[in-house]
C-alpha cells in the first residue's frame, strides 16, 4: 500500500505543479477522449449488433426467396405433370396416336422435361417420350420413384436427384415426379405409373446463383433421412472430405442457429419446402461478420485519433487565451511572495480575471491585517503564559502550607516539618525553572510528587497516591505545571469530602505516537451535565470554586502551543471517580516534535 500511496501522491504533486494552461488543455482533451471513447464503444457495439441482426435477417430473406422460387418452379412442374395426367386419363384408348401428339407437344415446349412415360405395374412401357429404346436390366420396378407411386396412388411424389438410366444414350441428372393413376386400356381399367423426369440442371443453376457472403452457400436435404439433394461441393461430401451437421439441421423446420461442429462458427438458416419436404439450408460464416467489425473498429479508431488531434489543437488555443491574463496576475503575486504586501493591481474589467484581481487586492490587505493581528496574538500568548505561571504559585496554597508547618512545629513533628519544607522547596524550584516553560516529563512528575507530599501531610493522610511512568516517556518534553491544576481539582472536589480514603494515580506513557498523562482518582465524580459544560468550556466562571478555570487554562495552554489535535479528555462517574487524559506531541527539543 505504501508504494502505491507514494506513487499516487507523486502523481498528484506532478499534476498540481503544471500550469493552468496545461491543466485546461489536458483536462479538456481527456474529457473529449473519454466522451469519444464512450461514444465510439456505443456506436461500435450498436453497429456490431445491427450487423449480426442484418446477417440473420438477410440469410432468412435469401433462404425464403430460394424457397419461394423453388416452390414456384416445382408448382409449375407439378402443373405440367397434371396436364400430362389429364391428357392420359381423358384418352379413350391407350396407346393412341392423338395422345402421343399431345404429349409430344408438351415435351417439346418444356426444355426442362427430360422424359415422360407411362408404365404398367409390372414395369411394361405403355407409352412415352422420347422415342428411344429402353435399357435392359434397369430394375425399373425396384426404383424409388416407382415404389412411391405404387405405395401412394394418386399422390405426386418427388424423388431424390439421380442419373436417368431408362433410355439408352441418356444419362442426365434428374428429379423424377411419379404418381399411380388408373387408365383405360383395351376397354378395361388398369393401374399404371406415370413418370415425368425433370432436368436437375435448372434447379442447380438456381441454387448456384445464391451467395451468402464470400464463403457462404446453400444446400438441400430431404427431411426423411437427411439425404443430400443438392450441395455446391457435393463431390467433396461424397468423398468424405467435407462434413455437414445434417443431424442438427433435421431438428429444425424453420429458423436460425449457430453451429461449431466443423471447427468454425457458422450461421445456419433453415426453411422447409412445402409438399415435398425438402429442407433448404443456408450457411454463412461468422468470421466474415467479425472481419466487418474489425474494419469498422479500425475506421472508428482512426476517426477517434483525428478528432483527438483536432480537440488538442483547439483546447491548446483556448487555454492560451484563458491563461494569458492569469499569467499577468501571477507576476504580481510573485512580488507578494517576495514580501511586498503593499502591491495593488489596477482592475479594468469585470470578467473572472478582473474579479480575481479585486479579490487578490482584498487578500493582500487582509494578509497585512492578519500579520499585525498575529503579532498582537503572540504577545498576548506570551503574556497569558506568564500569567498562568504566576497563577500556579498560589498564595493561598503557600499560606496554607506555611500555616501547616507552624502547627506541626508547635506540635513537635519535626520530621513532618522537614519533609514538608523540603518538598515545598523542590516544588518552587521546579515551578520557577529559571523562567523556562518547557520541562521534561521526569521533572513534571517530580513537581507533582512534591505537591502531593505536601497535600498528603496537610490532609493528614486522607488519601494515597501512586506515580508511574514508562522509561521511554521520561526524556520527552512537556509544558510546565500541567498536572498540578488537575491534581488540585481531584483533591479539592473529588476526595476532600469523601468518608473513605482517597486514591490518586498518575501515569505517563507513549501511546500511538503521542505523550499521554493520566490523572485518575476515586473521588465523588462530576455530574454528567456539569462534565459536558466543563469539556465544552461553557461552564460559567462566576460559579466560584469548581468552575473549571484550572482545567480550562490547561486546555488553552496545550492548544495554543500544539493545536487542536492535542488537549484534555475527561470521563467521570459519580461515586466512582474521574479520569483525566492529557495528550501531547512527542517533543525532544523545545518547539520540535520527536522524529522516528
Amino acid at each position: 500500500m505504501k508504494p502505491i500511496r507514494k506513487r499516487y501522491r507523486a502523481l498528484v504533486d506532478t499534476w498540481r505543479s503544471k500550469s493552468i494552461q496545461f491543466i485546461i488543455t489536458a483536462s479538456f482533451t481527456l474529457i473529449m477522449i473519454a466522451v469519444m471513447v464512450v461514444v465510439s464503444l456505443i456506436v461500435y457495439n450498436k453497429f456490431s449488433h445491427i450487423a449480426e441482426q442484418n446477417t440473420f435477417l438477410s440469410n432468412q430473406q435469401i433462404v425464403e426467396q430460394i424457397n419461394y422460387n423453388l416452390e414456384v418452379y416445382l408448382d409449375g412442374m407439378a402443373e405440367a405433370f397434371d396436364l400430362v395426367d389429364r391428357k392420359i386419363r381423358s384418352g379413350p384408348q391407350i396407346p393412341d396416336s392423338r395422345l402421343h401428339e399431345q404429349l409430344t407437344t408438351i415435351f417439346e415446349t418444356r426444355e426442362d422435361i427430360v422424359s415422360m412415360a407411362l408404365f404398367s405395374t409390372t414395369g411394361e412401357l405403355i407409352t412415352g417420350l422420347p422415342d428411344a429404346e429402353l435399357r435392359k436390366n434397369t430394375k425399373l420396378t425396384e426404383q424409388s420413384w416407382f415404389q412411391s407411386a405404387l405405395e401412394s396412388p394418386n399422390h405426386l411424389s418427388f424423388s431424390l436427384p439421380h442419373i436417368q438410366n431408362l433410355y439408352k444414350g441418356q444419362y442426365k441428372w434428374v428429379v423424377s415426379m411419379s404418381k399411380g393413376i388408373t387408365i383405360t386400356r383395351n376397354g378395361a381399367p388398369m393401374q399404371a405409373v406415370l413418370l415425368v423426369d425433370i432436368n436437375f440442371k435448372t434447379m442447380d443453376e438456381l441454387f448456384r446463383r445464391v451467395s451468402l457472403g464470400k464463403k457462404g452457400y446453400v444446400y438441400i436435404i430431404d427431411e426423411s433421412g437427411g439425404n443430400m439433394i443438392y450441395h455446391p461441393q457435393q463431390q467433396l461430401i461424397y468423398a468424405g472430405l467435407k462434413y455437414e451437421n445434417v443431424e442438427q439441421a433435421l431438428k429444425y423446420t424453420y429458423g436460425s442457429y449457430l453451429d461449431e461442429s466443423t471447427g468454425e462458427t457458422r450461421l445456419i438458416t433453415i426453411k422447409t419446402v412445402n409438399n415435398i419436404g425438402w429442407k433448404i439450408i443456408g450457411v454463412s460464416y461468422m468470421d466474415e461478420i467479425v472481419a466487418t467489425k474489425k474494419e469498422t473498429g479500425g475506421f472508428i479508431l482512426w476517426l477517434l485519433i483525428a478528432v483527438v488531434l483536432l480537440v488538442l489543437l483547439i483546447s491548446a488555443f483556448l487555454s492560451a487565451k484563458i491563461s494569458q491574463p492569469i499569467k499577468r496576475l501571477e507576476k504580481s503575486m510573485r512580488k507578494v511572495e517576495q514580501g511586498d504586501f503593499h502591491i495593488h493591481i489596477p482592475v479594468t474589467g469585470n470578467d473572472e480575471v478582473g474579479r480575481l484581481s479585486r479579490r487578490f487586492n482584498f487578500m493582500v490587505t487582509q494578509i497585512r491585517q492578519l500579520m499585525d493581528q498575529s503579532i498582537r496574538e503572540q504577545e498576548a500568548k506570551r503574556k497569558s503564559e506568564l500569567e498562568v505561571l504566576q497563577s500556579q504559585i498560589n498564595p493561598h496554597f503557600l499560606y496554607n502550607t506555611l500555616n501547616s508547618v507552624v502547627r506541626m512545629a508547635g506540635s513537635g513533628k519535626s520530621e513532618d516539618v522537614i519533609t514538608m519544607i523540603t518538598s515545598l522547596s523542590k516544588f518552587f524550584r521546579i515551578s520557577l525553572s529559571r523562567g523556562k516553560t518547557i520541562i521534561t516529563v521526569q521533572e513534571e512528575l517530580e513537581h507533582i510528587r512534591n505537591y502531593l507530599i505536601i497535600q498528603k501531610i496537610r490532609y493528614k493522610n486522607k488519601f494515597e497516591y501512586e506515580i508511574t511512568a514508562q522509561e521511554e516517556a521520561l526524556p520527552y518534553k512537556t509544558l510546565k505545571l500541567l498536572l498540578q491544576p488537575l491534581v488540585e481539582n481531584a483533591i479539592y472536589h473529588g476526595i476532600e469530602y469523601m468518608v473513605d480514603e482517597g486514591f490518586i494515580q498518575i501515569t505517563a506513557s507513549v501511546v500511538d505516537g503521542k505523550l499521554l498523562f493520566e490523572v485518575r482518582d476515586n473521588g465523588l465524580g462530576i455530574p454528567p451535565d456539569r462534565l459536558e459544560r466543563l469539556l465544552s468550556g461553557t461552564l460559567p466562571q462566576e460559579e466560584g470554586a469548581g468552575s473549571g478555570v484550572g482545567v480550562r487554562n490547561v486546555q488553552q495552554r496545550i492548544q495554543l502551543s500544539f493545536g487542536e489535535p492535542y488537549g484534555l479528555q475527561m470521563e467521570s462517574k459519580q461515586e466512582e471517580g474521574t479520569v483525566v487524559q492529557v495528550w501531547l506531541p512527542l517533543l525532544r527539543e523545545e518547539g520540535g516534535e520527536a522524529k522516528g
